[in-house]
């Protein structure tokens, strides 16, 4: 049974399928009645949802942070930002440079293969705000140069090295809390399509990342057992800090459903995500 507190999905803004608009619907025929627009690094989509949410339902701006630090990679959630705020615009800017450096080496990985799009395609993809794997996978289907999206991500794109495309998580985090949100570990045992962090990695990002100023934890995530949803809110209250909750959905681009906030498909209650009572209050 679908929850009805989504705090994690995408539009096509970044990598996901679904105009912010057409989310927006689909997260009502959900039966969700608060959700958070997440974007990869940036804001271009909730910012088209101002004025287009129904009474009845509660939406909370966030963003999802691309992020490295010395311990590993992580994706950094901020909710409730001022959006105008300079530390937040900053990390923005940055987010958005490393994305369109990765997406030029990749561009130049796949010519240097003898895969290339007209140019106008090109310029499309730079004009998203936060261009991805599944935008080049999808080109690569339509003109013949992958059987499936799966199988051009497996077995094309992820073979280019792009180097560090991602801004630090102490930036991500101190911008967030600068502009006035509440930052939050994504997935914190790895997103869908990962393998799951071993209990000592996991350990050195969390100390890691309170060290900078986190708040909280995604621990209902829609790739997770029951299992690991309850042992990661024992340790967030442990650690005092705020339990999350998301789908991760995509659209068509990842086979998840909105509302999905485990792997059982058991719903997960407004009670259980004590980070709502810090955004709404």
């Amino acid at each position: 049974m679908p929850s009805q507190v989504d705090l994690h999905m995408h539009s096509n803004a970044s990598d996901g399928t679904d105009l912010p608009i057409q989310l927006v619907e689909n997260v009502k025929m959900a039966g969700i009645r608060i959700f958070s627009l997440t974007d990869h690094d940036t804001t271009a989509g909730v910012m088209q949802l101002a004025k287009a949410i129904p009474e009845e339902i509660t939406f909370i701006p966030g963003i999802e942070f691309s992020c490295r630090m010395e311990s590993g990679k992580c994706h950094i959630l901020g909710y409730n930002c001022d959006i105008e705020h300079p530390s937040f615009r900053s990390a923005l800017s940055q987010g958005e440079v490393l994305r369109q450096l990765k997406l030029d080496k990749r561009l130049e990985f796949l010519q240097e293969r003898g895969i290339s799009f007209p140019d106008m395609e090109i310029e499309g993809l730079h004009q998203i705000p936060s261009v991805g794997k599944p935008h080049l996978a999808n080109l690569m289907v339509q003109y013949g140069y992958a059987e499936s999206k799966e199988t051009a991500i497996k077995d094309t794109i992820n073979l280019c090295a792009t180097g560090s495309s991602r801004i630090l998580a102490e930036t991500a985090v101190r911008a967030i809390l600068d502009a006035g949100g509440i930052p939050i570990w994504a997935h914190p045992l790895g997103g869908e399509g990962e393998r799951l962090s071993t209990l000592e990695q996991f350990t050195a990002r969390l100390e890691e990342l309170i060290s900078f100023g986190l708040m909280g934890m995604e621990c209902y995530y829609s790739k997770y057992s029951m299992a690991h949803c309850v042992e990661l809110a024992e340790i967030a209250k442990g650690r005092r800090l705020l339990i999350s909750g998301g789908s991760d959905y995509h659209g068509a681009n990842k086979a998840i459903g909105l509302g999905t906030l485990n792997s059982e498909g058991l719903e997960i209650t407004r009670e259980q995500i004590t980070l709502l009572d810090a955004l709404i209050r």
